[in-house]
């Protein structure tokens, strides 16, 4: 957890930096996140592996666990990095979680190895989450 201003290229560094520490046994597939909470601080997380693989958690869910239970409840931005040579995007299940926390026009930044990225809306990434009171 850091406490900065950033900028998307900051972020995108952190989560490239977070996917560093990446525990990918089973896939050999590296990703971080880094996300910016209401409380204006920095939260990282990388995917860690299990042999079980429903055990597995994802980059994106590492990182809002480690805000949400710091307090915040809303992400104002959060960047993706992997190994691979094209963006990446969060899974479903990533999405799903990240809709919780998200606003529709919350800036996403999805990166590749080399730190080029793309920003969309939250909205762009996952137009129709789940909601319990969803209004489309």
């Amino acid at each position: 957890m850091t406490k900065v201003p950033y900028e998307p290229e900051e972020l995108v560094k952190l989560a490239l930096k977070a996917k560093e520490s990446a525990y990918v046994p089973y896939s050999g597939f590296h990703v971080g996140a880094a996300l910016v909470g209401d409380d204006d601080n920095i939260y990282t997380g990388c995917n860690i592996e299990n042999s079980s693989y429903g055990a597995t958690i994802c980059a994106e869910r590492t990182a809002v666990v480690k805000a949400v239970s710091n307090g915040a409840r809303k992400i104002k931005a959060i960047a993706v990095a992997s190994d691979h040579e094209i963006s990446t995007i969060p899974c479903g299940i990533c999405l799903q979680v990240l809709s919780e926390f998200c606003q529709r026009d919350t800036l996403v930044y999805l990166s590749n190895h080399k730190g080029e990225y793309k920003a969309c809306t939250f909205e762009e990434v996952f137009p129709y989450s789940f909601k319990l009171n969803n209004d489309i």
